[in-house]
C-alpha cells in the first residue's frame, strides 16, 4: 500500500504562483509515472503534468509554459510549480502514481484545492 499526500493548494491571485507536494509513503518513482491531474466543478478530471520513471515530462496544452512537473527521489516527492495562474487554473489537484507493470495498483492523492481569483 502506498499513501500519496498532496500540500501546497491556496487561494493566489491571478499572474501568482504555487508549488504543490505529493509526497509518496515509500519509494516507487521506478516502477511508477507520477502524475497531477485536476478536476474543476462540473467537468471531468484531466491530465495537468506527468512524469516517467526515465524522468520524461508531459504537459496538457493549457499549461505549457507556465507549470513544471519534477520530483525528489531521495524524499519521495514530487512536486508542481504553477507560474503565472490564472482563473481557469481554479480546480482540485491531485496526485497520481500510474503503475507501469499492468497487475499493480494505481493510487491517488486526496486533493489540494488551488483557486485562482482577485
Amino acid at each position: 500500500q502506498v499513501q500519496l499526500v498532496e500540500s501546497g493548494g491556496g487561494l493566489v491571485q491571478p499572474g501568482g504562483s504555487l508549488r504543490l507536494s505529493c509526497a509518496a509513503s515509500r519509494s516507487i518513482f521506478s516502477i511508477y509515472t507520477m502524475g497531477w491531474y485536476r478536476q474543476a466543478p462540473g467537468k471531468q478530471r484531466e491530465l495537468v503534468a506527468a512524469i516517467t520513471n526515465g524522468g520524461r515530462t508531459n504537459y496538457a496544452d493549457s499549461v505549457k509554459g507556465r507549470f513544471t512537473i519534477t520530483r525528489d527521489n531521495a524524499k519521495n516527492t514530487v512536486y508542481l510549480q504553477m507560474n503565472n495562474l490564472k482563473p481557469e487554473d481554479t480546480a482540485v489537484y491531485y496526485c497520481n502514481a500510474d503503475p507501469l507493470i499492468a497487475t499493480f495498483v494505481e493510487y491517488w492523492g486526496q486533493g489540494t484545492q488551488v483557486t485562482v481569483s482577485s
